[in-house]
């Protein structure tokens, strides 16, 4: 079952599960009914991150995500899953210097309950991500593809292909270390690589498209599902297909609504039969008034 045992876990429990040698599971969550699901199913952790930009609200990419839309959903996420570690994502610019980084990551942890919070980078980002942690906020942060740089990398690319950009994770990832965060999350980063740099930690690694070395996965909980279908990436296995079933199921309504056959008896609601021959004798008289 791993580090769950149906309590809600701690940032302890993460940052011991490095020694244990327990694989966390976190799942990236947008609204109320998928945190509902993360916690019936177990998931250690529920992240709201900044793909909700896309994947509900139908944006290409994560820049468009605000801090306004990041405290939404992050609350009906806190809401939907009130037993559960939840990790709320900062958006574009929301931590570009550290008066931006502390007021806006204490939105997320007094606004929408939020019991830690993620931003991106590593050297760069250093000294903001210790101001976080030295004020007291759970931090963690993202290196290797960080999708608040896509314009930078000119879309998203593989990161750590050769042996000197493996080498500027791994400063980025004991830079974050160093700050004082309590775990990383590795993306689009080489299997071996991200393993290796793992194992120079003493810090959890969470991997998305970066192998079964790190310390734990996470995926898209409308990814794994097969509920978000514009495109898939290839480190996203289905575990379901949610949007067949849901498309099938609209058909069905559908179908029968035309054919007259919804709502029946057992989907409507009846009434008395003596009240309902006195409605129809009050119409009749209304007819002569």
């Amino acid at each position: 079952m791993g580090i769950k045992d149906n309590k809600r876990i701690n940032i302890n429990h993460i940052m011991e599960s490095k020694k244990t040698g327990d694989k966390l599971v976190f799942m990236s969550v947008p609204d109320y009914t998928s945190a509902r699901w993360a916690e019936m199913a177990g998931i250690d952790v529920a992240v709201v991150g900044d793909s909700l930009a896309m994947v509900a609200h139908g944006y290409s990419n994560t820049i468009p995500a605000t801090m306004d839309m990041m405290t939404m959903h992050a609350l009906a996420v806190r809401k939907g899953a009130p037993n559960t570690f939840v990790l709320g994502c900062m958006p574009y610019q929301s931590y570009n210097s550290s008066e931006n980084a502390l007021k806006n990551s204490a939105r997320l942890m007094q606004e929408a309950g939020c019991d830690a919070v993620k931003a991106q980078g590593g050297k760069t980002q250093k000294n903001i991500l210790k101001s976080m942690v030295e004020s007291g906020i759970p931090t963690a942060s993202h290196i290797g593809l960080k999708p608040h740089f896509i314009a930078m990398y000119g879309g998203f690319k593989l990161q750590g292909k050769t042996a000197e950009d493996a080498m500027l994770i791994l400063e980025d990832a004991l830079a974050i270390q160093d700050a004082g965060c309590f775990m990383l999350e590795f993306e689009a980063v080489p299997a071996k690589i991200a393993a290796l740099i793992s194992k120079e930690l003493e810090i959890p690694t969470l991997g998305v498209g970066a192998g079964v070395g790190c310390d734990g996965q996470i995926l898209l909980c409308y990814d794994l599902l097969g509920v978000f279908t514009d495109f898939k990436p290839k480190f996203t296995k289905r575990f379901s297909n949610v949007t067949e079933v849901a498309v099938k199921g609209i058909q069905d309504y559908a179908k029968e609504v035309r054919e007259k056959t919804f709502p029946d008896d057992d989907h409507s609601y009846g009434v008395d039969d003596k009240e309902y021959d006195k409605f129809l004798t009050m119409i009749e008289k209304r007819k002569h008034i």
